[in-house]
């Protein structure tokens, strides 16, 4: 999925041929999406793996990776096949255990570094096709992996030294350990499975900082409502606050709906983020809603008109008036992938709309920045960020917490990572906050960084009252003491 990306971002062609042009051993594997679908920068265009890239590689992995180095390790370069799969997920948890010390090579090892932890491989609606655009049927029959041997994976990961995860590589968390995955297009949600596999994650990594999902299937909520109710209930038990349930809703024009064959019509997609609202709407211990939908919407698909940007927009205005909320909106141009349907449509759809795409864009961005608001007004606290850069052309440090589409805090000042921070809202820029860190040093802190915090009058009566002794002092003053300090932060 091309996006923008603070942390880190996917390997760009240009990188793919300049750095394996010029390694010549020991043996170069090419693996992961690249291989199997193709490459792009961004969505809106037709995936591809040019042929010089290809060159560069001793194989092409268009099968499963750990099937492929399996068969490499065990007999040899000649007898590996690039296309081979795991049908037993078996192997599988022996590579994920065994492997699992692999992670403290990584930069943000002992930060804020998430492991994505998978439990099962494959979409259920393979069985009717899926939807036109999505890649993820193109694994097959859906493949389950025992809740034992994801809980000895987070153990393993756990040991050395991982505190946030992400159970997030799977097309709908909600069906996890349901006995009818891979024999129906809607599968019935299974929460005593949900509940053994959190529970145990919590037992064996009882000091862990995240524990958040990724993607939730609308269609399993309008199809089984009690069941993905309970189910949601038992991820809201274990889990921890600031998660969200990505919704795969793509449109909420009913025509593109039939043509791709996708999950849900616009009433059930507005009853699922009621549902999710409902249960993971309170506020958590971290400063964000214990569980919110995200949704995803995908433009240039089968059959998109003009009429489908107005139906896209009605629909958001609705979940907003409806005093519903939700964390993020992403909006996607369709990449389009090998073997889809899409692949025989390509990008017609996004060349005849391109004027629309970029209105439709700000107008989300503008809806993004309201539920935000709702959910983060002026003057809430946000805990535990981690700092990521200071941006020195921008006078600007990025941070944000870990875990599943974490928001991103702007602060107008210098703070050098590696440091957590609380930080309080006092604007926003899109789908990012514009914060400061709190308290804030009453003593050394700028009057105009005060004022962002506190207001200009409160912020003329500390200057002139420094310098202040203690928060004693401070609270005799009438100031609230979580946003200043005389041991807070200095920010300047």
């Amino acid at each position: 999925m091309p996006g923008k990306y603070l942390g880190g971002r996917p390997i760009t062609e240009d990188e793919l041929r300049t750095w394996f042009r010029v390694i010549e051993r020991p043996l170069k594997v090419l693996v992961g999406g690249a291989a199997r679908w193709g490459i792009a920068d961004r969505g809106g265009i037709v995936a591809s793996l040019p042929n010089d890239i290809k060159s560069f590689f001793d194989a092409i992995v268009t099968g499963e990776p750990e099937a492929y180095i399996y068969e490499l390790v065990k007999y040899g370069f000649e007898k590996a096949r690039p296309w081979s799969i795991i049908d037993d997920l078996s192997l599988l948890n022996t590579f994920a255990i065994r492997g699992a010390k692999i992670v403290v090579q990584h930069p943000n090892h002992g930060y804020n570094l998430v492991a994505e932890i998978e439990t099962f491989r494959g979409c259920p609606r393979w069985i009717v096709g899926g939807c036109s655009f999505c890649a993820t049927k193109l694994y097959g029959r859906p493949r389950q992996r025992d809740p034992i041997h994801v809980v000895k994976e987070v153990e393993a990961l756990y040991a050395h030294g991982v505190r946030h995860f992400r159970i997030g590589r799977q097309a709908d968390i909600l069906v996890y350990g349901s006995n009818e995955l891979d024999k129906t297009e809607w599968p019935k949600p299974n929460p005593s499975a949900l509940e053994k596999l959190f529970y145990g994650i919590r037992g064996v990594a009882p000091s862990l900082k995240t524990l958040h999902i990724d993607n939730v299937n609308p269609g399993t909520i309008a199809h089984h409502p009690k069941e993905a109710e309970k189910a949601l209930k038992v991820i809201v038990k274990y889990h921890t606050p600031g998660d969200v349930a990505a919704l795969g809703i793509e449109t909420a024009d009913p025509n593109v709906v039939e043509k791709n064959k996708l999950k849900v019509y616009p009433d059930e997609a507005l009853k699922a983020i009621e549902v999710i609202n409902r249960i993971g709407g309170r506020q958590g211990y971290n400063g964000l809603p214990e569980l919110l939908p995200g949704i995803n919407f995908v433009l240039g698909l089968n059959g998109e008109r003009p009429e489908t940007y107005r139906l896209n927009e009605e629909f958001i205005a609705e979940v907003y008036k409806r005093g519903l909320n939700v964390r993020r909106i992403n909006v996607r141009q369709v990449l389009v992938l090998p073997k889809t349907e899409m692949w025989l449509i390509g990008t017609k759809y996004l060349d005849k709309h391109r004027r629309l795409i970029e209105t439709f864009r700000e107008k989300m961005m503008n809806y993004s920045r309201k539920f935000l608001q709702r959910i983060l007004p002026p003057g809430a606290i946000v805990k535990d960020l981690y700092v990521e850069y200071y941006d020195s052309s921008l006078g600007v440090t990025f941070a944000r917490q870990a875990g599943t589409y974490p928001l991103v805090a702007e602060i107008p000042c210098r703070i050098e990572p590696p440091r957590t921070l609380d930080v309080a809202v006092y604007g926003y820029a899109g789908r990012s906050l514009r914060a400061l860190p709190v308290p804030l040093d009453v003593n050394r802190t700028p009057f105009s960084l005060l004022a962002k915090l506190v207001g200009k009058q409160t912020a003329a009566k500390i200057v002139a009252s420094r310098p202040i002794r203690s928060n004693t002092v401070l609270r005799r003053m009438g100031i609230d003491t979580k946003y200043v300090s005389v041991d807070g932060v200095f920010c300047e």
